[in-house]
């Protein structure tokens, strides 16, 4: 059987929905019973040594089927500690890894985890022993080449590869039996300020993702032939799953975390949203916060935030770093308060709420409760509309209406009745949420408020969608839950022009919303540009964004010496806005450059919306992460051990780490249960709403079969039962198509 690669021409072969229907649900059923562990053969009486039966398995313990039938091998587990130091506005993360194998084999253990998106990862090492050993940055596949080797060779290593900017692997080869591998890696990152605050957020948990399917696009046509390419909108989808520990299984992967803050102002409160924490002060400006059970399970984001004193809260932060000839600077300027007379434009506001299975339980109070708020803060000149999403799509209204009372209370009486389930087709919202029937209007500020959680892995598709289809529309990001997908969250945010909120918890729903209601409501700091009277320096973001209410000035910039001033200018409240920064101000810090590199590596990486050649992006951010240090889509960190520690007769078995399900989520919603049929009130999609894709470089002449149409999957995620059903299919289908050749080329 020739098997279809999804990046090469292939042909279509309809069968008839008949035979289909005859043989699922043998087919379905014959698949329960091959994924169904209770159907298994236990009749080894004992299990060869490092193998083990399911009851002899300790509470938590993940265990991976073998060919031995019965038998199990316990899955390594992954401990971390987390250390923090925070400078101002400037943190820098060390991430220790202990990888753990509980059984009497060699493994190699791969664990997928997450960092904050705007993170740059620098460092490796691998401790055996009390030896430490340094990794060392390469091409992404020549890291995996020299993992590969050091694997086959029976030397420790280990690989940390970027999936997404928030999303690492960690590969540690050959953890002998019982054996402990320590793992640390570290990052820096600049911190958030807004509305008088910092904020630290340390992501603990990748939760799972739901990947739309691949589709087919006709790609040439000849009489009595067509060809079809496959396009996937998560060409890497394997990378992000996981296997996830049932929640009755208890919790794994535990976490200590110690933040030492030193802000360089007088300190005001301290506090998390999302852990009980402990708070011992050390001076006018320092603490050290640590978890107050000392560890917890890896299944929510940990979150800080950290005010000035009343009346200390500082206006600029100038730091810079001199490294090899070159002069860095990271600037932080809060810009003066807003008029509070300022009377706002009317808003025509697109709410988007995310019902989909990932938002069941208490994501999905927190977003109808988000939703709600913010409906009740509409004033009678505005218009709004309501879209939910999950595999189906409903626009409320069929155009923005008023914000009378009556289409209010029939708003909010929908909003109410709405529950999680199904999954998460976020492209079709999207577009329907940006589709302007009013272009031209300058009567009302149009802006989309997005709640959800934003775990989807066709990112880049989404991200272009809004490049292309964004207009005057601003789009606000609402991320809601224990763990969301923060790099699409921030990115959507960005490429809308807007900002995004997190609301981790249903006690932060009022105040994150008044946060955001603020923003909305009054006006934006626009045309703001960075000029330099000596220096001429490469400084990112080019351009500045809009910015709203509460939000600071920040960059980072590179240049051969920090001489005369930097001078911001924009448009504030219709009135010309300047400041002028004395460079010789700044103070010394570390790792600059390192912030720097991260964020040019972003802009480059964000210019791929834009139309700009691939292949020059990729040159681009290949030489800058290998210039600097840092892993990247195109660069990888490893380490190596010079001493071979397994014999290269002994097997080597390859077991991924378990994850925890994130805080708050059901599990049968995203894995499995009965999914609803479409509610009656469901809307069809809009009739050419999904002609409004952004088509892809290379596309142009691309059209869609006339028979196509959209089909949206049922389901939280995708699942092994599916894949086994759809396997199967195909191969009957291909049978029959050898057997019934008539009328096919």
């Amino acid at each position: 059987m020739r098997r279809l690669s999804i990046d090469q021409p292939v042909r279509i072969v309809r069968v008839g929905n008949d035979f289909v229907r005859r043989f699922a649900p043998a087919l379905a059923f014959i698949a329960c019973l091959a994924a169904d562990p209770a159907t298994e053969a236990q009749t080894s009486p004992a299990c060869p040594t490092g193998l083990m039966h399911r009851d002899e398995a300790a509470s938590g313990t993940l265990l991976l089927k073998t060919t031995t039938a019965g038998c199990y091998l316990g899955a390594p587990r992954v401990a971390a500690d987390i250390a923090v130091d925070v400078s101002g506005p400037v943190a820098r993360t060390k991430v220790t890894q202990r990888f753990e194998n509980p059984a009497d084999g060699w493994v190699e253990g791969v664990y997928v985890f997450p960092l904050p998106e705007g993170g740059a990862v620098d460092t490796l090492r691998m401790k055996i022993g009390k030896r430490f050993i340094e990794g060392e940055i390469k091409e992404r596949q020549e890291a995996r080449q020299i993992y590969e080797k050091a694997k086959m060779d029976g030397k420790k290593a280990s690989l940390v590869e970027e999936d997404r900017p928030n999303v690492f692997t960690n590969q540690v080869a050959n953890i002998g039996p019982r054996e402990t591998i320590v793992v640390q890696i570290e990052y820096q990152e600049s911190l958030p300020f807004d509305r008088d605050r910092y904020r630290l957020r340390i992501p603990l948990v990748v939760a799972p993702r739901y990947n739309p399917q691949p589709s087919v696009i006709l790609a040439g046509y000849h009489e009595g032939s067509e060809q079809f390419t496959v396009s996937d909108p998560v060409p890497d989808r394997n990378r992000l799953d996981s296997p996830v520990l049932r929640p009755e299984f208890g919790k794994t992967n535990p976490v200590s975390i110690t933040v030492h803050l030193q802000a360089g102002f007088p300190l005001g409160d301290v506090q998390s949203g999302s852990h009980a924490i402990s708070v011992v002060r050390d001076g006018d400006s320092g603490a050290t916060v640590a978890l107050k059970d000392g560890e917890t399970p890896a299944d929510r984001d940990f979150t800080l935030s950290f005010a000035p004193r009343p009346g200390a809260a500082p206006t600029v932060s100038l730091l810079k770093q001199a490294k090899d000839g070159s002069d860095y600077l990271l600037a932080l300027v809060v810009p003066p308060a807003m008029n509070k007379d300022f009377a706002p434009k009317p808003r025509e506001t697109i709410f988007v709420l995310d019902n989909s299975g990932s938002m069941a339980g208490e994501s999905i109070r927190q977003a109808k409760a988000s939703l709600l708020l913010a409906l009740g803060r509409l004033k009678p000149a505005d218009r709004f509309n309501v879209i939910r999403f999950d595999n189906t799509l409903t626009v409320l209204f069929p155009r923005t209406v008023d914000a009378s009372p009556a289409n209010l209370a029939a708003a909010k009486s929908y909003v109410n009745g709405l529950d999680a389930a199904g999954g998460t087709e976020m492209l079709p919202a999207l577009l329907a949420a940006l589709n302007d029937d009013t272009p031209e209007d300058t009567t009302h500020l149009r802006q989309v408020i997005f709640l959800t959680d934003g775990e989807v892995g066709n990112e880049a598709e989404l991200f272009s969608a809004i490049a292309h289809k964004l207009g005057r529309t601003r789009l606000f990001t609402v991320g809601i839950g224990s763990a969301p997908n923060t790099y699409f969250m921030s990115g959507a945010a960005r490429a809308g022009r807007g900002t995004y909120t997190y609301i981790g918890s249903t006690d932060e729903v009022a105040p994150r919303m008044a946060e955001l209601f603020a923003k909305l409501e009054r006006p934006v700091m626009t045309d703001l540009t960075a000029s330099w009277t000596k220096a001429q320096p490469e400084s990112w973001p080019n351009p500045l964004p809009d910015l709203y209410d509460g939000e600071p000035v920040v960059l980072t910039a590179r240049t051969a010496g920090l001489r005369g001033e930097l001078i911001l200018s924009g448009k504030f409240e219709g009135e010309p806005w300047r400041m002028t920064l004395d460079l010789a101000q700044a103070q010394n810090a570390d790792d600059i450059e390192k912030l720097w590199a991260r964020d040019k590596i972003a802009a480059l990486e964000d210019s791929r919306v834009l139309g700009v050649d691939a292949t020059l992006i990729d040159h681009a951010v290949l030489d800058v992460a290998l210039a600097h240090h840092l892993t990247s889509r195109l660069t990888s960190l490893v380490a190596v051990d010079v001493t071979p520690s397994r014999p290269l007769d002994t097997p080597l078995s390859t077991q991924q780490v378990a994850l925890n399900l994130p805080a708050g989520w059901d599990f049968d919603k995203v894995f499995g249960g009965d999914v609803p049929a479409a509610r009656e009130e469901h809307a069809e999609i809009p009739a050419g709403l999904l002609n409004q894709l952004v088509m892809r470089p290379g596309d142009a002449d691309a059209v869609q079969p006339e028979d196509a149409k959209l089909v949206l999957p049922q389901g939280g995620t995708d699942s092994r039962l599916l894949m086994i059903v759809g396997g199967a299919l195909l191969a009957l289908a291909l049978m029959l198509m050898r057997g019934k050749r008539t009328g096919v080329p």
